[in-house]
C-alpha cells in the first residue's frame, strides 16, 4: 500500500481538501474520517499520562482538550490555509473571542475596522472592555494612517475582515500587515466569506486566520462551528508579549524549541482557553464540516459565478439604489478585489433598495426562492436586513460606518440556477 496523499503539501487544493491530514491506516483503514464519539481515552500507564498533561507527546486523553476527528480537520484546515496549526471551537464567536483574549489581556488595546460583523463589534464594545482590554476602531479603513495614529505600546492586534460583513468592502491587507508587522504587531482576519480556496491571507501577511466554520467551509447550514489557524512565523519573542515570554519557558524543555517557534500561538490558545474556557468543536461537528469541504472548491467556483451574475443583474435594476459587490467594475473596491481575489470575491453583497425600508421589507416579503435568514455561505441563497438582526442595537452611526441603512438587504447567492435566483428577484422588486 502506497498511499501517501494525506502529507503531501505538493498536491493541489481540491486533492488536499480531500485528503490532507488523514491517514486511513492509523484509523483502522476507514476510507472516511471515523467520528470518536466518546467523552475521554485510555492514558496507558503513568509515565504517557505526565507525558499527555504535559503536552509533550501527542496524543488524546479527554475530549475537552483534543480528539482525533478534530485533529483530521485541524490538518486538513491547516494544509488548505497555508499554516502550521489550528484549533477547532464550538462557534466562530469562540474562536474569535479565544484568538484575541490569548493576545490580550487587562490594559491592553485592540486596533479594529469599523466595517464588521455586528457580533464581532460587540465583542469589542461591550464585552471586552469588562475585561480592561479596548478596542480602538480605525476611522478610515482605506487610510493606512488611520492605522499608523492608533498604535501604541499596548497594541496588541489589528483585526480586520477580509470582506467587510455586510459592507463587502476589501481593505489593503498587504499594505496594513507591513504596517503592523513594523511594530512587532500581528495580524488577525476573519477568513469566514473568501474561505482559502478564495483567499489565502497568510500570502499577503495575515499571521492569524479565523473562521466561522459554520458558513462556507461546511456549506450546508447544519453545524455550528468554528476553527483559528496559525501561520507559524510570527515573532512572538519581540518583547511586545510577556504572557508569550512565560509560557515559552514553562514549556520549551516539555515540548521543545522548534515546535513552540511554529505554533506558539495555537500551543497557548489550546492550553489557556480552548482547555480552560471549555468551547470545544463536537467530534460530529467537525465530521461535519470536513463533509462539507470535501467539495469547497466546486461549490466557491458556483457560488462566484452566481454572485457575479446576480450582483450584474441588480446593479442595472431601476428600482435598486445601490449594489456593495467587487466583482463589479463599478466597485470601488474592484481594483483590490482583481490583486486580492482572483477566483472572485466571494458570493455576499449587499443592496439598498429604492424606497427605504418599506420597499426593503416588500423584497423580504416577495421572494420566493431567497429564504429570510440570518445565517451566510450555505448551499441555498439566504437574504436578511441587517439593521434589524446582524446589527440590531448598535446606533444608526454604527450601523452606517458598517455599511447597513434601513433599506439596505444582505444576499448570501447560493449554487441554484444563476436564472432562477434572477427571475425571483426580478418579481420580487416589480
Amino acid at each position: 500500500m502506497s498511499y501517501k496523499a494525506y502529507n503531501n503539501e505538493n498536491l493541489g487544493f481540491t486533492t488536499r481538501q480531500l485528503h490532507a491530514g488523514y491517514n486511513p491506516a492509523e484509523h483502522y483503514r476507514s476510507k472516511a474520517v471515523p467520528v470518536y464519539q466518546t467523552a475521554v481515552f485510555e492514558l496507558g500507564d503513568y509515565e504517557r499520562c505526565l507525558r499527555l498533561f504535559e503536552y509533550a507527546e501527542e496524543g488524546h486523553s479527554y475530549v475537552r482538550f483534543s480528539n482525533p476527528t478534530n485533529q483530521v480537520l485541524e490538518k486538513r484546515i491547516s494544509s488548505l490555509e497555508g499554516g502550521s496549526a489550528a484549533v477547532t471551537f464550538s462557534s466562530g464567536m469562540a474562536a474569535i473571542s479565544s484568538t484575541l483574549l490569548n493576545l490580550a489581556h487587562q490594559g491592553d488595546e485592540i486596533i479594529a475596522v469599523k466595517t464588521l460583523y455586528g457580533g464581532s463589534t460587540t465583542l469589542f464594545q461591550s464585552l471586552f472592555p469588562s475585561y480592561g482590554i479596548t478596542t480602538r476602531f480605525v476611522e478610515d479603513e482605506n487610510d493606512i494612517e488611520s492605522y499608523r495614529k492608533l498604535i501604541t505600546d499596548r497594541t496588541k492586534a489589528i483585526y480586520l475582515e477580509c470582506i467587510g460583513n455586510p459592507r463587502i468592502n476589501i481593505i489593503d491587507i498587504g499594505e496594513v500587515s507591513r504596517l503592523a508587522h513594523a511594530y512587532g504587531i500581528p495580524v488577525v482576519i476573519d477568513n469566514t466569506f473568501a474561505t482559502p480556496y478564495l483567499f489565502r491571507p497568510f500570502e499577503h501577511g495575515a499571521d492569524i486566520a479565523c473562521y466561522s466554520a459554520t458558513k462556507y467551509l461546511s456549506g450546508h447550514g447544519t453545524v455550528i462551528a468554528g476553527i483559528a489557524v496559525e501561520k507559524g512565523d510570527f515573532p512572538w519573542l519581540n518583547g511586545r508579549f510577556p504572557e508569550f515570554d512565560s509560557f515559552y519557558k514553562e514549556n520549551v524543555d516539555l515540548i521543545g524549541a522548534e515546535v513552540l517557534q511554529r505554533e506558539m500561538f495555537t500551543k497557548r490558545l489550546r492550553m489557556r482557553y480552548l482547555t480552560d474556557l471549555g468551547g470545544h468543536m463536537s467530534p460530529q461537528t467537525a465530521f461535519y464540516v470536513l463533509q462539507g469541504m470535501e467539495t469547497l472548491s466546486l461549490r466557491m467556483e458556483r457560488h462566484v459565478k452566481n454572485a457575479q451574475a446576480v450582483a450584474e443583474f441588480l446593479s442595472g435594476h431601476p428600482r435598486v439604489l445601490e449594489v456593495s459587490y467587487p466583482g463589479l467594475s463599478s466597485s470601488p473596491y474592484h481594483a483590490l478585489a482583481e490583486k486580492y481575489f482572483p477566483k472572485g470575491p466571494g458570493a455576499m453583497m449587499a443592496v439598498r433598495i429604492r424606497g427605504g425600508q418599506p420597499a426593503a421589507l416588500k423584497v423580504l416579503e416577495r421572494v420566493e426562492i431567497f429564504d429570510y435568514m440570518v445565517n451566510v455561505g450555505d448551499a441555498k441563497s439566504l437574504i436578511v436586513h441587517p439593521a434589524s438582526s446582524t446589527h440590531f442595537g448598535h446606533t444608526r452611526e454604527e450601523q452606517q460606518a458598517a455599511g447597513v441603512y434601513e433599506d439596505t438587504l444582505r444576499l448570501s447567492i447560493g449554487i441554484e440556477d444563476a436564472e432562477d435566483l434572477i427571475a425571483d428577484l426580478e418579481q420580487a422588486l416589480k
